[in-house]
């Protein structure tokens, strides 16, 4: 008990956050790394207020989580959004699981990512977090990824992001577009199952591919629209078992990449990365930079239709759960 104890002492929660959880109105959790890490200023921090936007549309009340002087903050204000968007570039950490003690110790700025964002909400007391799309296996992770200029396959790198154990862990509604798809999906599909974490398709059975409406698989499951997501999510939740569940919603039609233009600027970046010789932590923001390049940022515009859509449905996941 004093390990949540002493993590509830370190949150600082908005007091509009507070609240509208001391009400029981509803309430969505967004993540902050997308601010820090993965848009340009000031793209960063119009995606962040268009995601925030989107969630008070549906009716709920937005939270995006960060770090900052040892406390993990539970709301931010337009002050708190513009410094971490406008922060130089290198002073702002990654937290995730992992790294969440370090980010917390070292005082300055960090940035959250799935992992981290679900930790806070779940001590928050916030059921519903929105993202673009979550970590997982990546390619090679478990062996068998192309082969190098040796011909020889790589050993494996075990490179599976904290955000899968955290969907295994930590009972919080994650809302995304599916895993990135620089993933190997499949294999992240069965890490979940591994795990126990539901994964759900809402208005398609195929899997939503990120950047595309299909990933080419069929979802393990599938519902028609928010009331029934609504449905599983407060089953799921309500069941104790200790898991979180993966709602995945397809990028917005108009902005969506054609599946055959995605595939193949994911693969040939992925095989551009194996000839670099890429691993760790600069895998994932090499790959996602390389692809805007490879579709002429179409990319990068599906992201961040991405993001604000999966804000807005999460908005009205959280109505329909606070309603009960």
């Amino acid at each position: 008990m004093r390990t949540q104890t002493v993590l509830i002492d370190r949150l600082a929660i908005n007091p509009e956050v507070s609240a509208a959880l001391a009400e029981g109105r509803p309430v969505v959790a967004l993540e902050s790394t997308l601010i820090s890490h993965g848009l340009p200023y000031p793209q960063n921090i119009e995606v962040a207020k268009a995601s925030e936007e989107a969630v008070r549309a549906a009716g709920a009340v937005a939270a995006t989580v960060a770090i900052h002087a040892g406390r993990l903050l539970v709301g931010l204000d337009d002050a708190a959004l513009t410094a971490l968007a406008t922060a130089p570039a290198g002073s702002v950490r990654k937290a995730a699981r992992p790294s969440l003690a370090a980010a917390l110790a070292g005082g300055g700025w960090a940035a959250t990512t799935v992992s981290a964002t679900m930790i806070a909400a779940h001590a928050a007391g916030i059921s519903v977090f929105a993202t673009g799309g979550i970590g997982g296996v990546h390619h090679g992770a478990l062996g068998g990824s192309p082969s190098t200029s040796r011909g020889t396959a790589p050993r494996p790198t075990f490179d599976i992001s904290s955000d899968l154990e955290e969907l295994g862990r930590t009972p919080v509604a994650v809302v995304c577009a599916g895993p990135k798809a620089i993933l190997d999906v499949p294999a992240t599909l069965e890490y979940l199952e591994t795990l126990g974490v539901p994964v759900v398709a809402v208005g398609q059975t195929d899997l939503p591919g990120f950047y595309a409406r299909s990933a080419g698989i069929a979802a393990p499951d599938s519902v028609p629209d928010v009331d029934a997501a609504a449905d599983l999510v407060a089953t799921q939740l309500g069941l104790g078992l200790g898991a979180g569940i993966l709602i995945c919603v397809p990028v917005p039609q108009a902005d969506a990449l054609p599946g055959e233009v995605a595939t193949a600027a994911v693969e040939r970046a992925i095989t551009e990365a194996v000839q670099e010789r890429l691993v760790g932590p600069e895998l994932t923001p090499w790959l996602l930079a390389r692809i805007a390049v490879l579709t002429d940022g179409a990319s990068i515009r599906a992201n961040t239709a991405l993001i604000v859509n999966d804000a807005g449905f999460a908005g009205a996941l959280a109505v329909r759960l606070a309603g009960r």
